[in-house]
């Protein structure tokens, strides 16, 4: 039954690392291979070693207890034998090693806490060993096979003693859940509480057997990884392919012929999340580039729109409502990334704008637990102001505020960081609000206009890559001459509208495509988690008798 859903453990989330998990679970539970009555039982092999090491640690025959009957979470076979982990194995410190006298062309390895950090001429450790990360990557495992290393000093490192195979007891080391203990109060890993732990060992025998299974299992593991990997991949390309044909278009009979092509292979293209988004995005190229609705040649043209909104702007200078605003660099026919349809303008932000402006530095200084929402850049999502945790500010009396306070339907940007160039409309009215130094406020002088520029702004492939190219210095970040300068191409104002109207449908039904397809995720995630955990099941799915 596990073998035949594999397909559904490769797609699930997270699904092949916890088959890997179980089947080291499975196989240090002695039910991955079959036992052999004719094999030497374990306890003969506790007994050989405790004497080997009572003579190591005392220098004399005198034995260490045994913990033979130590508990153990599940039952094992019956040629198994329970001991301590401190009874088997040893976990000895490493020795410091400076990043300065490592090379990268010396004799041996060196191991820190999560794998090899150079080499060295010389060696601290002359024989294959386990690498234990104790700081740093604490519960970190590495198999040295080289026949001497150097580990330093954020590691242990562990020996096994004749009779223990290698491979096996680092196939045993990754079930006893070494990484969670060094996440405790104290950072690190400690000995005395690894240990502590009861491990069930097998004859030897079935230790090479159980490495061999396990081996096996695990590149058919590798197999699945890499077969999901490679299909989401080829998905990826296939879907940036098709959804590139829409973008492609010129006219909306192009649009249409293309949309039909790909139409009814979308149960395929549309069987993920990223991929819906992939197509949220191509739905926005298509809107401001006028082929997502049609035309309409009674509409008024965008150019007496944009008149009127100058006239409007100086109206307000000379009443001395708004500042006179810099001259805009005209448009040069090369700026303008794609043809425009009958009717639409190119413009500059700035021009239909009656402020654009960012928060104060020193806003910080007036951080408090009441008072005044504070917009902070992580306030602002892909395209949405939404608060996790909401920030307040008081403002001592005479503070210069009105000019970063937000109002209904403005727009803000992210303007500095990794988050930079998103933007959100403040869709619900907020009492008294005002922007961080990190974030943009672009009030427009004609608020019918909000919604389609924000459109424009939130498409990766236009407006936030405009916006991107122009951002500066080792840091991402944005000034406000970029965002005045920013080129939108304007449709009529009833164009908008439609424009508008048709986007929040259709990303309506991406939300609701998307929300289905993680419950879908959530079901699969469930049905594979049972397939894990039904033991019986797998037992028999792995042939073992």
């Amino acid at each position: 039954m596990l073998l035949s859903n594999l397909n559904l453990l490769a797609t699930a989330p997270g699904g092949v690392p916890r088959l890997r998990e179980l089947i080291l679970t499975l196989a240090m539970q002695g039910k991955l291979v079959p036992q052999d009555p004719s094999d030497e039982p374990a306890s003969e092999l506790l007994l050989r070693i405790n004497q080997i090491r009572s003579g190591v640690i005392h220098g004399k025959s005198k034995s260490l207890p045994i913990s033979g009957m130590g508990k153990s979470r599940h039952q094992i076979p019956e040629n198994w034998a329970l001991s301590r982990f401190e009874e088997l194995f040893s976990l000895e410190y490493g020795d410091s090693l400076p990043a300065p006298k490592r090379t990268e062309t010396g004799e041996y390895p060196v191991y820190g806490s999560n794998g090899v950090v150079g080499t060295h001429n010389e060696c601290r450790v002359n024989a294959p060993c386990i690498v234990v990360g104790r700081k740093g990557s604490a519960g970190a495992l590495n198999l040295c096979l080289e026949q001497a290393c150097w580990v330093t000093d954020v590691a242990y490192f562990c020996v096994p003693p004749p009779g223990v195979d290698l491979v096996f007891a680092f196939q045993l080391f990754h079930t006893l859940g070494l990484d969670e203990l060094g996440k405790g109060i104290k950072p690190g890993l400690s000995r005395s509480e690894v240990y502590s732990i009861t491990v069930a060992i097998p004859p030897f025998a079935e230790q090479r057997r159980i490495v061999t299974r396990v081996e096996e299992l695990m590149r058919l593991c590798d197999a699945l990884e890499a077969k999901g990997q490679l299909e989401a991949t080829q998905h990826a390309q296939l879907v940036s392919t098709l959804l590139a044909t829409l973008n492609e278009s010129e006219t909306p009979a192009q649009l249409t012929e293309n949309w039909y092509r790909i139409a009814t292979h979308f149960d395929l293209l549309l069987d993920r999340p990223e991929a819906v988004d992939a197509l949220e995005q191509t739905i926005l190229q298509l809107a401001v580039r006028g082929l997502l609705v049609p035309q309409d040649l009674q509409d008024e043209p965008a150019s007496e729109l944009l008149k009127k909104i100058r006239a409007e702007k100086d109206k307000l200078i000379v009443e001395g409502k708004i500042k006179r605003d810099k001259p805009l660099p005209p448009i040069a026919e090369e700026e303008k990334p794609f043809e425009l349809p009958q009717g639409w303008e190119w413009v500059r932000l700035g021009w239909v704008t009656s402020l654009v402006t960012s928060g104060s530095r020193s806003w910080k200084d007036f951080y408090a637990t009441e008072g005044a929402t504070f917009i902070r850049s992580q306030d602002i999502k892909f395209d949405r102001l939404e608060f996790d945790e909401r920030a307040f500010v008081k403002l001592p009396p005479g503070t210069e505020g009105s000019r970063t306070q937000v109002h209904l339907k403005d727009l803000l940007i992210t303007i500095t960081g990794a988050n930079v160039g998103k933007a959100a409309i403040v869709a619900q009215e907020l009492t008294d609000a005002y922007v961080s130094q990190h974030v943009a406020l672009v009030r427009f002088l004609d608020v019918r206009l909000v919604d389609y520029f924000h459109h424009w702004l939130v498409g990766e492939h236009e407006g936030r890559r405009l916006l991107l190219m122009s951002s500066y210095g080792a840091k991402p970040g944005l000034n406000l001459q970029n965002i005045n300068d920013l080129l939108v191409p304007v449709p009529p104002l009833a164009e908008q509208s439609r424009i508008v109207a048709r986007v929040a449908s259709l990303r309506a039904l991406c939300a609701d495509l998307r929300q289905r397809l993680f419950n879908c995720r959530s079901v699969q995630e469930m049905i594979a988690s049972s397939l894990l955990t039904k033991e019986t099941v797998i037992k028999s799915a792995l042939n073992v008798d």
